[in-house]
């Protein structure tokens, strides 16, 4: 059965070779934490051995080109991914797993309309990453590692929806 990754290829002329199809049903089906390329490669070598690191860069760099995946940049020192055709969600990163977790809430929506309303502009587009840490119930403290872990600075950009 061919993944919604492997037929937007497809649509937009892309050869599927047999490593491109293992990397697009990853991308698919196994990816919705985010991978970077070293763990899409990790991946895929579980499913064919054959592929290499490099088939995984070159294969994201054009499914990146040809607007099917989009790079996200949530600290860390490393691009991650996601189908770009993930529906309207934004990110909460934890600063100390950097886990990634969607979530989608009209109400902040509607507050940035607003906002945008107010300075005279009509938003078209917006892009949220809330960076945290998990709280901890009341008298656990945080192991030793995660209290000495310097948190990510993000840097400022636009916002896009």
């Amino acid at each position: 059965m061919e993944s919604r990754i492997e037929r937007l290829c497809v649509e937009k002329g892309l050869k599927m070779t047999g490593q491109r199809r293992t990397i697009a049903r990853v991308l698919s089906e196994e990816a919705t934490d985010h991978p970077d390329v070293e763990e899409l490669y990790r991946r895929a070598t579980a499913l064919d051995a054959r592929i290499s690191i490099a088939t995984v860069y070159r294969t994201v760099r054009l499914l990146e080109e040809k607007g099917i995946l989009e790079r996200r940049d949530f600290g860390g020192g490393r691009a991650r991914y996601e189908p770009t055709e993930h529906g309207r969600h934004d990110h909460l990163i934890d600063i100390d797993t950097g886990r990634v977790v969607e979530f989608a809430d009209d109400a902040h929506v509607a507050a940035l309309e607003a906002i945008a309303r107010a300075l005279g502009f009509e938003l078209v587009s917006h892009r949220l990453e809330l960076f945290g840490r998990r709280r901890r119930p009341a008298g656990e403290r945080r192991p030793a590692a995660e209290e000495t872990r310097a948190a990510p600075r993000p840097a400022p950009r636009e916002t896009e929806r």
